[in-house]
């Protein structure tokens, strides 16, 4: 067995050793590192101990390295450099001078509300590589569980314990039609007025197409959908073509700002639909990424409608 302490040195004195022998005089040594002589002397003295070897010769005018030194150089100046390397590299991320976003979003939902939120953010960052990962709404927690993604922007699906979500756009499920059809000018459109008209939607199973059925059925509501769609931005434009109305977050219809469009809120019941920032669970952003979500609630807070 084996008894001996290993030693560690510090970087306090790594520093010291190249300097001294760069320069072969403490005082020297001393005044570039913003010492004192004979702090510089005690590092060396601790080096030399800890590693139980001479690093320097002493004589009268200067200090002379001994053999040991040589050796000892090169593996010295190799870590100071990663150490330094290793600081700028984190400056420069904390700095947004370098670094990457990765987001988990819908297409639909990337579609209206990124585009100028990515403008200002790579004007304003332009080191930053944004990475838009439009994955469809079953993928959505998985990306951000499975850390394939920093954080995502939507509405998490069954999130459970493991995820984050703090709310982006206070939101509900709206009916979403025409300015002409006859359910645009209602005070309140409540889900049994839903009730034989053309419904698109997304396919059964698939992103809110559940809470939009168990809505329905607790509101006693048979739908009548005659498309079903991958994507609502599909079925926001064929509402737009006059194919019937749709189900959907209203700011969906909000951001998209498509001026032959309304939303309105469907009542009794009343479901909420919250888009928000997911996050996994104990899990930190980056500056990069916190900086990105800054950039998007400014962007949200200037659209000059809200849902």
């Amino acid at each position: 067995m084996n008894n001996e302490r290993k030693f560690s040195p510090s970087l306090r004195q790594l520093r010291a050793f190249v300097t001294v022998y760069q320069l072969r005089k403490l005082s020297a040594a001393a005044e570039r590192l913003f010492i004192t002589q004979s702090a510089v002397s005690v590092l060396i003295r601790q080096l030399e101990e800890g590693l139980g070897t001479r690093l320097f010769d002493r004589t009268t005018r200067s200090l002379q390295p001994t053999q040991a030194a040589q050796e000892a150089l090169a593996v010295a100046e190799r870590i100071l450099r990663d150490v330094d390397s290793l600081g700028a590299g984190l400056q420069d991320l904390t700095g947004l001078r370098r670094g990457r976003v990765c987001v988990a979003i819908t297409p639909t939902l990337a579609e209206i509300l990124l585009p100028s939120v990515i403008r200002t953010f790579t004007a304003r960052h332009p080191d930053i590589r944004v990475v838009i990962d439009d994955c469809a709404p079953d993928q959505f927690v998985p990306r951000i569980i499975g850390e394939q993604v920093d954080f995502g922007i939507g509405t998490p699906e069954r999130a459970g314990v493991d995820v984050d979500a703090e709310t982006l756009v206070r939101d509900h499920l709206s009916l979403v039609c025409t300015h002409d059809h006859p359910l645009a000018n209602r005070k309140t459109v409540r889900w049994r007025d839903l009730e034989g008209l053309p419904l698109s939607t997304v396919r059964p199973g698939y992103g809110i197409r559940p809470l939009i059925d168990l809505s329905a059925a607790k509101a006693g509501v048979s739908l009548n959908v005659i498309n079903e769609v991958a994507f609502l931005s599909t079925a926001l434009w064929m509402t737009g073509c006059g194919l019937g109305v749709a189900v959907m977050p209203a700011a969906y219809v909000t951001y998209s700002r498509d001026p032959g469009l309304v939303a309105k809120t469907l009542t009794a019941p009343k479901v909420s639909r919250d888009i928000s920032v997911v996050t996994k669970r104990g899990r930190s952003l980056s500056p990069a990424a916190q900086c990105f979500i800054d950039v998007l609630r400014a962007e949200l807070a200037r659209s000059p409608t809200k849902p």
